[in-house]
């Protein structure tokens, strides 16, 4: 991954941190490192506990950056939430998977907000 990649990816989350700061979620953790794959935040909005992927592009070019959340990207988000869970303790009343798209805009960031985009088998 290009140095210009990471930084796009890091400005992309840092959007969408202050996304769902400004809506008043609580941000658990970011860019959690698991032995199956990264979880890009972990939140918690109200009592359910919600593992996010955010997806940047500086276009639609090649797509919309949601488009980016295949099934394998899923089903890889899932096992890594799973492991996360495993070692946290206390399972959530309730969970979710939501993913965040950002696309740079004049006025700073266009941001669409997906809830709930799919579900514990990696698919909605």
């Amino acid at each position: 991954m290009t140095i210009q990649r990471q930084s796009l990816g890091r400005w992309g989350e840092e959007q969408a941190v202050r996304f769902l700061c400004a809506r008043r979620w609580k941000i658990l953790e970011r860019n959690v490192r698991t032995p199956v794959g990264e979880l890009d935040i972990v939140a918690r909005d109200g009592r359910t506990l919600v593992f996010i992927e955010v997806k940047t592009r500086r276009t639609a070019a090649f797509g919309a950056p949601q488009e980016a959340v295949g099934a394998r990207k899923q089903r890889q988000i899932v096992r890594a939430a799973q492991w996360f869970l495993a070692r946290a303790g206390n399972p959530p009343e309730s969970l979710r998977f939501d993913v965040i798209a950002v696309m740079p805009a004049a006025d700073g960031a266009r941001i669409e907000h997906l809830p709930a985009a799919f579900g514990l088998d990696g698919a909605v």
